[in-house]
């Protein structure tokens, strides 16, 4: 059936808008920290890899790190280890490791491998061990205990990031293949340790020194105290909001990682709902975008 002469108009409009993006962004890294509700729901599972493998057919180089909490502690309640946490981090022991690298590396990692796949694009999966892409140091965590005293506590295989070794990464940008990575990092003494996916995908988007970091969340971005959202933010913009308590609690990790990233030599980072349907491409590719962006001077995009 033919298109109507509305429907014709409004595709070439969102294409011709698209084309001045596409011809900017040619060559450029845009690393994707996939997670939340784009990655349990089947019809946004399929938006977002066909955003990430229309971002590599026009000439982009995107980088995908996921992260797979629900999983790791679904498969632990399966084989009846309680999971324990402490301010917000997962304890983990060896036990525990060797079933998050199971569910990373192999079960989460390879089944977004399989969608982009489906979806025609040409991904390979990764793991920080895999030529020590990811290089590991043990995190110290201060806790308060029961009478308000601070005290270092020891949660087991819980890594930052020492070290981004991207050889392995720029290979693929002269290729078709798309990066997917697991938040699995190795120490220096050859351990695993267990990294949050959002500060690994910061530290690979300031190694790279991508153009974009995108954070896919639950939330439509940074909101004001009238929960309004932020759109354009300098980071000098975002450490007021962190100083005067507009950004507080659970976003402030996220935002932290967001601020180092582009601190970092990232040219913007996006904080953006994924539970919206090609929500990468109304970023990357629109003038108006989504979400929350964080650059280091005003600007739109």
């Amino acid at each position: 059936m033919a298109l109507t002469q509305d429907a014709a108009l409004n595709i070439a409009k969102v294409l011709t808008e698209a084309l001045p993006y596409i011809q900017r962004f040619n060559g450029a890294t845009i690393v994707v920290k996939y997670g939340g509700n784009a990655m349990t729901d089947p019809e946004l599972e399929h938006s977002f890899a066909r955003d990430i493998v229309l971002m590599k057919t026009v000439g982009l180089n995107p980088v995908v790190v996921h992260g797979g909490g629900p999983q790791i502690g679904d498969l632990l309640k399966k084989i009846g280890k309680v999971s324990e946490f402490i301010d917000g981090m997962r304890v983990t022991d060896s036990e525990t490791m060797d079933v998050v690298e199971m569910v990373l590396g192999g079960l989460v990692n390879k089944s977004i491998v399989n969608l982009i796949n489906q979806n025609g694009g040409r991904a390979i999966g990764l793991t920080g061990k895999d030529a020590n892409l990811i290089r590991a140091k043990r995190m110290t965590l201060s806790h308060k205990d029961a009478d308000g005293v601070m005290q270092e506590v020891d949660i087991g295989q819980v890594g930052e990031v020492a070290g981004i070794k991207t050889d392995v990464l720029e290979l693929m940008f002269g290729s078709d293949f798309i990066p997917v990575i697991a938040p699995v990092g190795v120490g220096d003494d050859g351990a695993s340790y267990n990294i949050n996916a959002d500060l690994v995908a910061g530290k690979v988007a300031e190694a790279l020194k991508a153009e974009k970091l995108i954070l896919l969340t639950n939330i439509p971005g940074v909101m004001d105290k009238n929960k309004q959202v932020l759109t354009g933010l300098t980071t000098k913009d975002v450490d007021a909001l962190i100083a005067d308590g507009t950004i507080y609690g659970g976003m402030l990790p996220k935002i932290a990682c967001a601020l180092d990233a582009v601190k970092g030599g990232v040219q913007s980072a996006h904080i953006i709902d994924g539970r919206v349907p090609h929500a990468c491409l109304l970023e990357v590719f629109t003038d108006e975008g989504m979400g929350t962006l964080i650059s280091n001077r005003a600007r739109k995009k």
